[in-house]
């Protein structure tokens, strides 16, 4: 047993000016930590701290268990958007026929959430940072629902024009969901589950592709009486504004701004900096000179914008090769985006468990580029089930890619934002996507569909020597086993308490404080 403490001298030493290297040695060390807190020299030090610092140090961390139902819910009408995104395309020869248009015409639907997305990704990103996730949420769902609801304005032939401004509206919707699957994930989840987090995100906005290929052939037929395409097409439209109504309105009952307490060490440096100190175009700027970062940008504008020009063209590549089949088109489409989604949730569990970001990386874009050379030698060769499987390959890879990058981007980044960063990502994704689209279906109109193919094969080898240069710069990761590493050397010693008495410390009360804590250490 401890001999007791002599009480006047614990008293004096709490409220004394003394020098920790100068407590008596008959204290045992949890008092003598204490009283190093509340002596008069060590509690200005302590108090000069912001709370949450504080609160940091001792291990005021805890995950919410909200965060499920937010990702799902963020899930659910990013797929949506998706959805709408792929559904002309998917059909293409079939709006071409209705609205009388070509099939560059039908091309630019799915090209617009591309172009929209360029100049308002810094006004959105600017929005999320100061007005927070749950407005960028309530209007991207909104503007997703209204989107669907113009299309039903369109089901007359010469009404494409309502149609494509459906669509834009659509695409503006998406500049509030695409760069958020990072941003949800690291304000919601702890520092073991963010990558898997980050991967069910762009899980859903996969499967909406997935159902955009799926659905439309199925919904719309290749009928030639007019009345009956546009009754089938009214099925389609009705559907989705339905979806997306209802996902709107759980929105509004559902989604958060963010949980009560940060759900990782990373995340709880980042909710204690003074706003003051946070600039937005510094932000950017800061990115941008990241060496590293600009490498992963291009990279993942390439693979990226292989995989949007693939989609979009996909149609009018099976049809070419395999005419009359347009539900087995879209079924091959289906494949891409289901095998790209097994392998995005892969990689977030691999991410999870080894945190190996750039060997995975690099080796998920080696394969996306052997996966692309299999397919273009492939696709023509009359086997339809061959293409089949060369297309899961492809995809498993490709779209495997997508929450890959916006996590190595988290990692190499912090602690900036992720919704800048995923969003700078997103930017050279819709840059590439839209060259390489245009591109690819020029030379496909001129020189077949094995060059088309060979054309992005040639980007996707650029992309993986640039690739192979990033270095792994893991910095959210640091800072998570540094934190960790403070809490776990830390007592647990109640900071609130000395927090509240920080104007006019007593000593009595100092010192029943410490008495406690003596018989809870011994």
């Amino acid at each position: 047993k401890k001999p007791k403490l002599p009480l006047t001298s614990l008293q004096d030493l709490c409220v004394s000016d003394v020098p920790s290297s100068h407590f008596p040695s008959q204290f045992p060390p949890p008092i003598q930590h204490l009283c190093l807190l509340l002596s008069t020299r060590n509690q200005k030090a302590v108090l000069s701290q912001p709370t949450s610092s504080l609160d940091l140090s001792f291990g005021g961390v805890r995950v919410s268990r909200r965060r499920w139902a937010v990702l799902l819910l963020f899930s659910s009408y990013s797929l949506c958007n998706a959805f709408q995104w792929i559904q002309y395309g998917s059909i293409n020869n079939v709006f071409m026929r209705f609205y009388g248009v070509s099939a560059f015409a039908i091309d630019w639907l799915s090209m617009s959430y591309m172009l929209t997305y360029i100049p308002l990704l810094f006004p959105v990103a600017w929005l999320l940072d100061k007005r927070g996730l749950r407005l960028i949420a309530l209007t991207g769902s909104a503007l997703n629902a209204l989107g669907a609801w113009v299309k039903l304005g369109s089901l007359r032939p010469h009404l494409f024009p309502v149609t494509v401004l459906g669509q834009v509206i659509c695409s503006l919707a998406q500049v509030f969901i695409l760069g958020m699957p990072s941003y949800i994930a690291s304000v919601w989840f702890g520092s073991r589950e963010v990558s898997t987090a980050c991967s069910i995100a762009v899980f859903g906005n996969q499967l909406g592709i997935a159902l955009g290929f799926l659905v439309p052939p199925v919904l719309v037929p290749n009928v030639e009486d007019v009345e009956k395409l546009a009754y089938h097409i009214s099925i389609m439209f009705f559907m989705t504004a339905g979806v997306a109504t209802a996902l709107f309105i759980l929105v509004v009952i559902v989604f958060k701004e963010k949980p009560p307490y940060p759900p990782s060490q990373a995340q709880a440096l980042i909710q204690s900096r003074p706003t003051v100190e946070y600039s937005y175009v510094q932000s950017i700027l800061r990115l941008l000179r990241n060496a590293n970062f600009v490498l992963l940008m291009v990279t993942y504008g390439l693979n990226t914008g292989c995989f949007y020009s693939l989609s979009t063209l996909l149609n009018r590549m099976v049809i070419h090769h395999y005419p009359g089949k347009e539900v087995n088109a879209g079924r091959i489409g289906l494949t891409i985006v289901l095998s790209g989604m097994a392998g995005a949730l892969l990689s977030g569990l691999w991410l999870d468990r080894t945190k190996t970001y750039k060997q995975t990386t690099l080796v998920v874009y080696i394969m996306s580029l052997v996966g692309m050379i299999v397919y273009t030698f492939t696709l023509s060769l009359g086997h339809l089930w061959v293409v089949f499987v060369t297309a899961g390959v492809l995809g498993f890879f490709m779209t495997g890619y997508l929450p890959l990058g916006f996590e190595f981007a988290a990692e190499l980044t912090y602690p900036e934002s992720e919704g800048t960063s995923s969003g700078l990502l997103n930017v050279s994704a819709q840059i590439f996507g839209i060259a390489f689209t245009i591109s690819q279906g020029q030379i496909m109109d001129h020189y077949g569909t094995k060059a088309g193919n060979l054309f992005l094969c040639s980007f996707l080898l650029l992309g993986t020597i640039m690739t192979a240069f990033i270095k792994a710069d893991l910095q959210r990761q640091q800072a998570n086993a540094e934190n960790e590493c403070t809490v776990s050397n830390s007592p647990s010693i109640p900071v609130a308490p000395l927090l509240l008495a920080q104007d006019n410390p007593q000593p009595s009360s100092l010192l029943g404080m410490g008495l406690a804590l003596s018989e809870l250490q011994l």
